[in-house]
């Protein structure tokens, strides 16, 4: 067990407006994963809805890698937008399960998407899509991007490891995609903090594949290759992470929560997301949740719940969406986005 103790790491608050959401597009595996359906590895259904609020998940079958899932939600993004591959002068994708260690994931979607544009990833873990998207949007702000495409994937089933009892349950697997070009003035963020805080590093990890822990047999047959987690500090970490940087947030665009539309957590655990909710006073109707159904799919759990949001009607131009994402790393990204 790690002896790290998290101190408050208040991260800078900033301001980046002229750049709209475009359009959305999301993707997750036919296959669905009850919890009934893992009670052979010897999980109890009941107890893992209780303590996070997951009562299915979608795992990718064997043939399918992160770049698949995350070409059929881009793909979906640029119906819904009407423009074509040729337009997109930008790809951003954020993820921490590349379908390889080199070259970078976002390349391989840009090769299947027929995109002639630069493209890279961003590892900021469920956290990879806020950073990507700020990252896309200064481009944008700068004028140097017109159309991006920010995408957001993992294939969490690959990581994680069936024996853990505490984790493996809370991890599915899809896509999120967002198009983004300049808007109006009042457009963008409002406001957001971008924040990591590295001291956390023991917490939530995966520590063989790298330089310092390269691949080993030994330590494939200890688990050295599966996520790891110790999920009580995480879950108090990140309740008040949600809470301090959304009051930062909207502090810093002068407004209140009764001026938030709607809140898009991370799926992480439903009782994160509710600690933070009762915390905030914000009702429950304004908080979007479709951890029971798809889990933890770490960086295309902000989009994939945008996608819904927006396709089922509850977004629409002028809403104020509050985004929080947070994770490995640590790091975490909170922002007011006003369509």
């Amino acid at each position: 067990m790690s002896n790290v103790v998290l101190q408050s790491r208040p991260s800078p608050l900033r301001r980046l407006t002229g750049v709209q959401m475009l359009a959305t597009g999301s993707y997750v595996p036919d296959v669905v994963v009850r919890n009934e359906d893992l009670a052979s590895l010897g999980f109890d259904a009941e107890w893992i809805i209780q303590r996070t609020g997951i009562r299915e998940r979608r795992h990718a079958p064997p043939e399918m890698a992160t770049s698949d899932m995350a070409v059929i939600a881009a793909t979906r993004c640029l119906e819904q937008a009407g423009v074509s591959p040729e337009e997109i002068d930008l790809l951003i994708l954020g993820t921490f399960t590349p379908d390889l260690p080199v070259p970078a994931c976002a390349c391989l979607v840009q090769d299947r998407l027929g995109i002639s544009a630069p493209a890279f990833d961003v590892q900021a873990a469920c956290a990879g899509f806020l950073f990507a998207m700020v990252t896309g949007m200064q481009f944008v702000a700068a004028g140097t991007s017109k159309r991006a495409l920010i995408i957001g994937a993992d294939t969490n089933s690959r990581i994680a490891n069936p024996a853990d009892k505490k984790t493996y349950p809370l991890f599915g697997d899809g896509a999120g995609a967002v198009l983004i070009g300049p808007g109006e003035s009042q457009q963008g963020l409002m406001a957001y903090t971008l924040g990591s805080d590295g001291s956390g590093q023991e917490l939530l990890c995966r520590r063989m594949g790298g330089s310092r822990y390269p691949y080993t047999i030994d330590a494939m047959n200890a688990g050295q290759q599966f996520l790891q987690m110790e999920g009580r500090p995480v879950f108090k970490w990140a309740i008040r992470l949600i809470e301090d940087s959304v009051r930062d947030v909207l502090k810093e665009a002068q407004l209140t929560v009764d001026d938030i539309d709607l809140l898009v957590l991370h799926q992480a655990n439903i009782r994160i997301m509710d600690a933070a909710a009762e915390n905030l006073g914000i009702p429950r109707d304004k908080v979007l949740v479709n951890v029971d159904r798809y889990g933890n799919t770490s960086a295309a759990s902000v989009p994939l719940a945008l996608d819904e949001a927006h396709r089922a009607g509850r977004i629409e131009r002028g809403s104020r969406i509050m985004l929080s994402g947070f994770g490995a790393g640590l790091a975490w990204g909170t922002a007011l986005l006003r369509w």
